[in-house]
């Protein structure tokens, strides 16, 4: 992937630019640079990605729990299902001997 980061002509803001798709990765207002133009590092910020990071980890695993579950009760209902078929066609069996 290629970035560039330029100074947007408006604000004065720095953009991260992604060349192939031409989409903005990241922006820092003019407000949060240090005297070179880059952004300032914000503890708050970082608290917050950390925190998206384990929420996201805690709903993959209730994602995968409940996925196992619904795999677990479908096999339970395919053999419901399969044992009632079986059951029909005993009694029909037992129908056509009688």
């Amino acid at each position: 992937m290629k970035e560039v980061e330029i100074e947007c002509p408006c604000c004065e803001s720095r953009l991260v630019v992604d060349v192939r798709t031409q989409t903005v990765l990241r922006h820092a207002p003019k407000e949060s640079l240090d005297e070179f133009g880059k952004p300032v590092r914000d503890g708050r910020r970082w608290d917050a990605a950390a925190r998206t990071v384990t929420d996201r980890e805690s709903r993959s695993e209730d994602a995968f729990d409940s996925a196992l579950n619904r795999e677990r009760s479908r096999t339970r209902d395919l053999d419901d299902l399969f044992k009632k078929a079986q059951d029909k066609v005993d009694d029909r069996t037992r129908r056509h001997d009688e």
